[in-house]
């Protein structure tokens, strides 16, 4: 008898251990349209949302510009892409995908059939989309993410049509290695430092609107700067200045934004959204 009971509790012994090792990936709470999970392999909380986060491409970029960065990030597990938008011309939108509308945190890639136009008529495109997600899915905020030219456009729309509560609220904004300040390196007249207190000492007619247009930056909207920077002498990611990049954090500060940067050591401008360790930093700040 005392050999059977011994046996028993073995396998209850046995069972207990293999349950405890188990990874959490199950849901850990849920309050009206937000969902908290765990990563099974860092044990960081997602909040999920049904609010997609928009990807803008660069000068000339195409479907290849941001497939790998968000390809990454659904594997990661904080996002889903559920459309493809391209948007021509005169801001007419075909669609690939659905939009589900359940708490997955969809993304949406976004392509400027004219890839290579300028950034006014880009900040218009950037209406048009947001229009269209509004009237066509009833999506009411979004977050927004921009590599170069189109983090300049997308800051360009904020300037120029923040203040419209008619569209759709955004609710964070990433700006990836971004010339704000145009191309103008300012480095040699002022440190970062210098820079992120009183702005660039040198400023072009882009940086010049932006700061015309600040206040109609909701200043609620937090908003993250992410730079390259090649080496200690080379303070670019050997297209974009690195004052350039961070150009607009005085402004978006003293408009009452939160606002933080990160600057990435040896990457260079066109690999920006090819390096996980910018992934991880745009999950943390979007979905963390």
């Amino acid at each position: 008898m005392k050999k059977i009971m011994a046996f028993i509790l073995g396998l209850v012994l046995i069972f207990l251990a293999a349950c405890s090792n188990s990874p959490q990936t199950t849901t850990a709470s849920t309050s009206g349209t937000s969902t908290e999970e765990t990563t099974a392999s860092t044990s960081e909380i997602i909040t999920k949302t049904n609010e997609p986060t928009i990807f803008f491409h660069g000068y000339s970029g195409t479907i290849n510009s941001f497939k790998s960065m968000i390809s990454r990030i659904e594997t990661d597990g904080y996002a889903t892409k559920e459309l493809v938008l391209t948007v021509a011309t005169d801001g007419s939108i075909t669609s690939e995908g659905t939009y589900t509308n359940t708490e997955n945190n969809p993304i949406v890639q976004v392509l400027f059939a004219d890839n290579k136009n300028n950034e006014w008529n880009q900040a218009e495109w950037v209406k048009d989309v947001l229009e269209y997600l509004q009237t066509t899915y009833n999506v009411q905020a979004v977050n927004i993410v921009g590599h170069s030219m189109g983090g300049v456009s997308a800051f360009r729309y904020l300037t120029a049509y923040g203040y419209d509560t008619t569209l759709p609220k955004v609710t964070k904004f990433v700006g990836i290695g971004a010339p704000f300040n145009d191309f103008l390196d300012t480095s040699s007249s002022q440190t970062i430092d210098e820079l992120l207190a009183n702005g660039p000492t040198e400023k072009s007619q882009r940086y010049l609107d932006y700061a015309a247009g600040i206040t109609n930056v909701a200043a609620d909207i937090p908003v993250l700067l992410l730079a390259g920077q090649m080496s200690e002498t080379d303070l670019s990611d050997e297209t974009v200045p690195l004052t350039s990049a961070l150009a607009p954090f005085q402004l978006l500060q003293t408009n009452g934004n939160s606002v933080s940067y990160q600057i990435f050591m040896g990457i260079q401008h066109s690999q920006l959204h090819e390096e996980p360790a910018v992934d991880q930093v745009v999950e943390k700040f979007l979905w963390g």
